[in-house]
């Protein structure tokens, strides 16, 4: 009964942190401890305080102290009251900043700086367009319905989801995930097999963290620098796979004196990472045969498999073997990098070593949007956003194409079948200065020396990756003019100049 008579502002009051002087009235130190908070910035302008009654609470004093302190910094003008909007902080014009006239107070000069030092120089100016590969266009998150599954799955959730996470995943998500990837990516497998993790990156550095990918790995001659510098700390050589416009050349797995001691090849089949192109169905099938005969394994990365525009999606390479073929996918091109959310479809024999170089916490990937993104696939919600995206970057290749067919009709995009970018195949000699070129148009984008393996022997490809699905789009055809307008001219055929 006493706790029912509790006020309810003492409970429902936001927290303040205020430390009151013991010298002089409680009211007077309460105004000043709230001056030093607005003056230092610890509360900003039009920062809500809290009731008097829940302040009076917290700091053990009389509510009508509050009050009058309140009224009074309202008169001076730190704080604003209004009816039906409690008290804020007021807003104020911010001091001007100090001028450098050479000399201190009092006439003196000013010290000189130090020699040594170097002045930090100031940042780039951020381009106009970003093009850059790998990002969805954040403006078209499906907010509404992504809101509607975390109300779902918060209302549903047991109240062990709140506690301690299982390094295997949510089995909401994970049995979720069992029934989409069968049937939209052909996947064989079931949910115990599945592991979540925080995205592509981070299942590396698990994987990283096992034998499987040891002594070496088998990477494609062209794909992220990042991925390779990860493997590397992580003490796992990589080793170039040459590509042609079949895609990875996966028959020399077993013909390549380099790669004999490989056990792993990590491999993109569907839509070649930067290239673009999907692996022929005879590379694919030598690349199950390779694992198979030597008891190596092949790692799928499966980056953005759900967007197809010219053809039928292909199927994931693990429905071929289940137990040679390690499958991992993401939300980062589908719905958002910002997720944090990925999973590894894992042989039988893997999922123990992975879950225990795991650890026994999920200090990863968040459970609550675990147990969302499992009522947003279940809902039928992941399916529409896929869909209308998949619309939505289609209407933008084909912008992208017909641009380049009116002004610039000799640069030659490929890749264009699937995925969030293309490349813009260049003339020899020609890549650096188009980078640079975009450049100065406010672009952001990439070329393909920066994805080619070190190592690779094949004569190096010059292109453009350009990424179309970031811009949002109403800046998406200022973006195409720039981008028009950085590519090199035609060259003239040799002997006409």
């Amino acid at each position: 009964m006493a706790e029912s008579r509790v006020n309810s502002a003492e409970i429902l009051g936001s927290d303040l942190h205020l430390e009151l002087t013991r010298a002089g009235s409680r009211r007077t130190a309460l105004m000043s401890a709230l001056r030093e908070a607005v003056r230092g910035g610890r509360l900003a302008p039009g920062t809500r305080l809290p009731p008097y009654r829940s302040l009076a609470a917290d700091l053990g004093i009389a509510r009508n102290t509050v009050a009058d302190a309140y009224a009074e910094l309202v008169a001076e003008g730190w704080l604003t009251a209004r009816q039906g909007s409690g008290t804020r902080v007021a807003a104020r014009t911010a001091p001007p900043p100090p001028r450098h006239t050479g000399r201190e107070r009092g006439g003196r000069p000013a010290p000189a700086a130090p020699t040594g030092r170097r002045r930090r120089a100031a940042p780039p100016p951020r381009p106009a367009h970003n093009l850059l590969q790998g990002q969805p266009d954040a403006s078209a998150f499906p907010r509404t319905a992504w809101l509607a599954s975390a109300r779902r799955a918060l209302t549903a959730a047991p109240n062990e989801a709140f506690g301690p996470g299982d390094p295997h995943g949510r089995a909401e998500l994970r049995h979720a995930l069992a029934d989409y990837l069968a049937r939209a990516r052909g996947v064989r497998t079931d949910p115990d097999r599945i592991v979540v993790c925080s995205g592509f990156a981070h299942a590396l550095r698990l994987l990283s963290g096992t034998k499987v990918l040891r002594p070496a790995l088998a990477v494609e001659s062209y794909g992220l620098a990042f991925h390779r510098s990860l493997l590397s700390a992580a003490g796992v050589r990589t080793v170039p796979l040459p590509l042609d416009d079949c895609g990875a050349r996966t028959e020399e797995l077993t013909s390549h004196p380099g790669l004999r001691t490989v056990r792993a090849a990590l491999l993109t089949p569907a839509h070649q990472f930067p290239t673009g192109g999907p692996l022929h169905p005879e590379r694919r099938a030598a690349a199950v045969d390779w694992a198979r005969a030597g008891g190596g394994l092949v790692l799928e990365d499966d980056y953005d498999g759900e967007f197809r525009y010219d053809r039928q999606p292909v199927g994931a390479v693990q429905g071929l073997d289940p137990d040679r073929v390690l499958y991992l996918g993401s939300v980062s091109k589908s719905l958002s990098p910002a997720l944090r959310l990925g999973w590894m479809v894992l042989p039988d024999h893997l999922v123990d070593v992975v879950l225990s170089v795991k650890g026994e916490r999920e200090g990863w990937a968040s459970a609550l949007d675990q147990l969302t993104l499992a009522d947003f696939i279940a809902s039928g919600g992941y399916d529409r956003h896929v869909r209308r995206m998949r619309l939505r970057y289609r209407r933008r290749r084909d912008a992208l194409v017909a641009a380049l067919a009116e002004r610039a009709p000799h640069i030659r995009v490929s890749g264009i079948a699937a995925g969030l970018h293309a490349v813009l195949e260049l003339p020899p000699g020609t890549e650096r200065s188009a980078v640079q070129a975009a450049s100065w148009q406010g672009l952001a984008l990439d070329g393909l020396a920066g994805y080619r393996h070190p190592d690779a022997t094949t004569p190096p490809l010059e292109g453009l990756v350009v990424g179309y699905a970031t811009p949002p789009e109403h800046a998406f055809p200022a973006a195409l003019d720039a981008l028009c307008r950085a590519l090199p001219p035609e060259q003239p055929a040799p002997g006409t100049g």
